[in-house]
């Protein structure tokens, strides 16, 4: 029989396959390495940097309560905004906007109110921003816990909420806006300093912070564990202002707001519960630190 001839097949094509899955690795190998030279992942974008928070704002809009309106600071059961730490008009204070803002008659704005609670924040901040701030500033959360006692002061859950309700509302607004958040002072250093003034205890008599002035010479262990609550749930509060601003690189807390060793001469003379002048400026000057330093 005729023999048949076998199909000619490469003895090279083992080799040729290894080949083509080498080249495949280093290839591989290749575009791995050159990724992470560049200080990259395959297949993920590098990160935007965050926004630089910038030390010369040219407008600011205030909000927050009485203490932001000068209330009782120049008379009698009255607000006085031409004192205001923030936006006030006064140069015995030097208000931010007085340091800060070139034309503050026309480039700052104070939306605080007098008796405001956190759960009006966010209506605050809907009337900022219509004038497009490049700073809002904050001071809230006293009255949260100055109710007529412990039993009606705010949730630290429901406090929070507001607080970040707002803040959400305002980035998505206006994105590049910066905040000052001021924590709530020190309410228990508050009865520590203004009971030494008998006519300070009188007034407070009148209803003032209940939770915590109520009967300021009341030194029983239940008074006290009542100022305690009251001085635990400021110190909630501010660690919820904290949190939340913490999460925003253009947002920064004041602790030191809370810090300070204020005295009698910082409080009002007709209530001894509200910032005086002297108070006023103090605050200014803490706020004026905090926004003009390079790094918090």
């Amino acid at each position: 029989m005729a023999q048949i001839d076998r199909p000619f097949r490469p003895r090279h094509r083992r080799f040729g396959l290894r080949s083509t899955r080498t080249v495949a690795v280093a290839s591989a190998l290749v575009i791995a390495l050159t990724s992470c030279s560049s200080g990259g992942h395959p297949g993920k974008r590098h990160a935007k940097p965050a926004p630089a928070w910038r030390t010369d704002p040219h407008s600011i809009a205030a909000l927050g309560d009485s203490i932001t309106v000068g209330f009782d600071a120049c008379t009698l059961l009255s607000d006085c905004p031409q004192v205001s730490w923030a936006t006030g008009t006064d140069p015995k204070v030097d208000s931010l906007a007085r340091r800060l803002v070139k034309r503050p008659s026309t480039h700052s704005w104070n939306f605080a109110r007098t008796g405001a609670l956190m759960s009006d924040l966010p209506d605050q901040f809907t009337k900022a921003v219509d004038h497009r701030p490049e700073l809002v500033t904050v001071l809230i959360g006293a009255n949260d816990a100055c109710r007529r006692d412990v039993a009606a002061m705010t949730p630290k859950a429901a406090f929070q909420a507001d607080f970040a309700r707002s803040m959400t509302y305002l980035r998505r607004a206006l994105p590049r806006t910066q905040v000052y958040v001021a924590a709530v002072p020190d309410l228990l250093r508050l009865w520590s300093e203004g009971r030494k003034n008998p006519l300070g205890k009188q007034v407070w008599k009148l209803g003032i912070c209940g939770s915590m002035l109520r009967d300021p010479d009341d030194l029983t262990k239940a008074a006290q564990d009542r100022r305690a609550k009251v001085q635990e749930q400021v110190r909630a509060y501010n660690s919820a202002l904290a949190e939340v601003c913490g999460k925003d690189p253009l947002c920064r807390f004041d602790q030191s707001v809370f810090d300070y060793r204020f005295t009698g001469r910082q409080l009002s003379t007709w209530d001894w519960f509200h910032p005086g002048t002297n108070g006023q400026k103090q605050l200014a000057a803490m706020a004026f630190r905090t926004i003009t330093q390079a790094r918090p």
